[in-house]
């Protein structure tokens, strides 16, 4: 979201440009780290390293501590600046993907801890395969997401909503095929019950990659796109 972006240049107060250019540069900074932090619970759980596993535990309060710290920021700005229209859409907006990104924050977390206690156990269960394919698509995700949101690029935003559909798509045929595994043997219920969390915790990263795309559209073309389906997105947003 650069200065000379056309949604901000039309501001009288260049005041407000500038604090949310500030709010900006932390909700970048966040996503970053969140990108980092779900990059390395994959990799902890798939290369087995505890060390890294812990780590990622360990990353969610910085990402915490950004949350509220964004949260703050765009408290004051509201109360200073009283925006209103596409300003009010912006601050609205930002709000909104802050959650999502801490929530995505969540999610890593969660996988470094069921990455650390299968690392414990040793030996790798049923389901990597399906869940290094989901988490690299996920990650991807992110980076489109951010990527979106800082240039404010509506088509980019609707490749990541398609890219979402297929992760569902992938995150039910892995779950028939691990729950199909489970009951052939039983042996190993809990290890692979583990690995569906993981994967139920990439899908839910998916969604939240999802959200954080439509609101570029929100702030972009004004609309309220949550619970619709991509097709009517597309049509929506070519008028």
């Amino acid at each position: 979201m650069s200065p000379n972006n056309p949604v901000l240049s039309h501001h009288i107060s260049s005041q407000f440009n500038e604090d949310m250019q500030d709010v900006n540069t932390k909700f970048m900074t966040m996503g970053g780290l969140v990108e980092q932090q779900v990059a390395n619970a994959i990799h902890a759980l798939l290369d087995t390293d505890v060390s890294m596993a812990v780590d990622v535990q360990f990353q969610d309060n910085t990402v915490n501590r950004y949350e509220t710290e964004i949260d703050e920021a765009l408290t004051l700005i509201l109360a200073r600046r009283h925006p209103a229209a596409i300003d009010l859409r912006m601050v609205i907006a930002m709000s909104k993907a802050n959650t999502d990104l801490e929530r995505i924050g969540d999610e890593a977390a969660k996988i470094g801890r069921i990455a650390q206690s299968l690392c414990e156990e040793g030996g790798s269960p049923r389901g990597y395969m399906e869940t290094r394919h989901i988490g690299n698509q996920v990650r991807v995700m992110i980076h489109d997401a951010l990527d979106a949101f800082a240039r404010l690029d509506v088509d980019q935003a609707l490749k990541v909503l398609l890219a979402d559909a297929d992760i569902d798509r992938e995150y039910q045929s892995a779950t028939r095929t691990l729950m199909t595994y489970m009951i052939e043997d039983p042996r190993h219920i809990t290890r692979v019950m583990n690995v569906l969390w993981v994967l139920r915790s990439l899908e839910r990263i998916g969604d939240h990659a999802r959200n954080i795309s439509e609101q570029v559209i929100y702030m972009v073309k004004g609309l309220d796109v949550r619970h619709t389906s991509v097709e009517e997105i597309e049509l929506k947003v070519q008028r």
